[in-house]
């Protein structure tokens, strides 16, 4: 197993994430996302993705203090969830994730989703200021939100988001809101990077790729990811797929490659649409 640590990426406030971690969503609470946990840390991962409706937060916290590495050495991003966008919600969830972590801080805190038909996630952004502020997360940002979601952000923020985590693949490359992100500062993290198994994986190019370096076809989009400049989350609770996911360092696609699959794009949306999503 090659193991060379991913780059760091530095975020609009000096602090460092790395490209690569594991994300955790459907990873079932107790021995499965523990498991998933503790393979993704002896592998070399140092990112845990998860959040308040996945229901796992307490494995992932056990896992962590399990592993014996530095709390600092690992970094934790966790998220506020739709039902919470009050204010004081915001800060009495934040708690409640704290605590099921078993942790002091949580290193990124994020917005889920905006619900824009609801118009809260202002005052959902107002608590993680308030939170930020007070040390107790080291970066806050959104998850899901599109460029007008963030107009309305931004127009009373007095933090400018770090992150801004959204659904992005070969079939999905969201070029709008990576444009919109980059000229504000704003980092952008992929969640479903492989699309959940969906026709990117399949596709007779990548397929193609992934033959020519000897590497697995989620690889050969893994490392789409990291070349694009993306922070990426796979999730996987196998051993070995997650030390597969993280092996993607000892090899590079050319501009030509990475021209082509950037020629994949078809706007195709596995999930939830931002400007729709309402579930709580």
């Amino acid at each position: 197993m090659n193991q060379q640590q991913p780059p760091l990426v530095t975020l609009n406030n000096g602090v460092r994430i790395p490209q690569v971690g594991l994300g955790v969503f459907q990873t079932k609470e107790g021995a499965e996302v523990e498991r998933a946990v503790s393979a993704a840390l002896a592998a070399g991962y140092r990112m845990i993705d998860t959040a308040a409706i996945y229901r796992n937060e307490a494995g992932v916290g056990k896992a962590v203090k399990a592993s014996g590495l530095p709390r600092e050495e690992i970094f934790i991003t966790t998220k506020l969830w739709n039902a919470n966008h009050a204010y004081d919600d915001a800060l009495r969830a934040f708690d409640a994730s704290l605590s099921k972590l078993d942790c002091e801080y949580v290193d990124l805190y994020l917005i889920h989703w905006p619900l824009p038909m609801e118009r809260k996630f202002t005052e959902a952004w107002r608590a993680l200021e308030t939170l930020y502020e007070q040390k107790r997360v080291r970066a806050i940002g959104v998850s899901n939100f599109k460029p007008a979601h963030l107009d309305v952000l931004l127009a009373g923020a007095a933090v400018v988001p770090a992150v801004n985590q959204i659904e992005l693949h070969p079939m999905l490359q969201q070029r709008e809101t990576r444009a919109y992100c980059a000229e504000r500062g704003i980092a952008v993290e992929s969640y479903s990077p492989l699309m959940q198994g969906g026709e990117a994986l399949g596709h007779p190019l990548v397929a193609n790729l992934a033959r020519k370096y000897g590497k697995t076809a989620a690889q050969v989009i893994l490392r789409w990811h990291v070349q694009s400049g993306l922070i990426v989350i796979p999730k996987s609770t196998h051993a070995e797929r997650i030390r597969e996911n993280f092996d993607l360092f000892d090899f590079a696609l050319a501009d030509d490659e990475m021209a082509a699959i950037a020629g994949m794009d078809s706007g195709k949306r596995i999930g939830a649409d931002p400007d729709t999503a309402a579930f709580k």
